[in-house]
């Protein structure tokens, strides 16, 4: 009878903690929901906001009333938008892809040699590098005008993209560098093996792997270029034939004290999409490369 009593008491209490476990895992997932919910609508408000209130027309947009959902569909600010805004887009994506590229080829050179082909002082150099990602942009901006000037590229969109390719190697570097170091020593002793050199082994072993590295690297790069704002008003001296898709947004005010709201609305909307599209179509090969090692580390 003893055993049986303490027997039962025993399951009794496991019952129980087991109850307990299941209650806190039932709030821990009623509060991962709850947390979600509310980031995701924070998230998608903005969005929210520029899309209903672009479809307003040009003067049924008020601060009042933004958040509401219009009765009928005016797509009138849309035209006229779209008009002020298709050369600077063209033009930012121009720049925007050239910079995208010639700064994933340059940083997957140097995060290979980093990562692979040590030498002395190398750590040192890596560490300059990384500093590089620091410096606030203010600080290079009349260093980085005056050549521009000197490179006979002052007064033209190239101005971007060398802006845009010199901050975005330190970290295209440490992305590529990060990657290849998870890379077996192995594959470079069987390339070694077979007579190839240090270039050979980047071409036929390295690159075919890089690609999740390549995919991180020009979705960031491509991401912060179109969204940037200082170096294409400040590089280019606010002129119109060298204006982006930044500044022309920034234009888009209106004049003396009326503010068309629905111009505002769908100009941003407009500009936005590139990325939206972007982590769209490319959102998961870039969680792929983020968790294949590309910002491992």
């Amino acid at each position: 009878m003893t055993t049986d009593l303490v027997d039962r008491i025993t399951q009794h209490k496991n019952v129980s903690n087991s109850r307990k476990l299941t209650g806190k895992g039932q709030f821990a997932l009623v509060f991962r929901y709850i947390s979600l919910s509310i980031l995701f609508v924070i998230a998608i408000l903005p969005i929210y906001i520029m899309v209903v209130n672009s479809v307003k027309g040009i003067t049924g947009v008020s601060q009042s009333a933004a958040f509401t959902i219009p009765t009928h569909l005016n797509f009138a600010a849309w035209g006229p938008t779209w008009a002020i805004l298709k050369v600077p887009m063209g033009r930012t994506l121009f720049f925007v892809v050239q910079s995208s590229i010639i700064s994933a080829i340059i940083g997957s050179i140097n995060g290979y040699v980093f990562a692979k082909w040590r030498f002395k002082g190398s750590s040192a150099i890596f560490t300059a590098f990384l500093f590089g990602m620091f410096i606030p942009y203010q600080a290079i901006m009349i260093p980085l005008t005056q050549f521009n000037h000197w490179a006979g590229i002052g007064g033209t969109i190239y101005v971007l993209v060398v802006a845009h390719v010199i901050y975005g190697i330190p970290i295209c570097t440490l992305i590529f560098r990060n990657y290849y170091a998870a890379i077996p020593n192995e594959l470079i002793e069987a390339g070694r093996v077979d007579g190839a050199g240090m270039v050979r082994i980047f071409r036929t072993i390295f690159l075919p792997l890089s690609i999740p590295g390549f995919v991180v690297v020009l979705i960031w790069q491509f991401t912060s270029a179109w969204n940037d704002f200082l170096f294409a008003i400040f590089l280019t001296g606010g002129a119109p034939k060298l204006a982006v898709a930044t500044t022309a947004l920034n234009f888009i005010t209106g004049s003396g004290n009326q503010v068309y709201y629905g111009n505002n609305m769908t100009a941003s909307l407009i500009v936005s999409i590139p990325t939206l599209l972007v982590y769209m179509f490319l959102g998961r090969y870039f969680l792929r490369g983020l968790l294949g090692g590309a910002l491992k580390g």
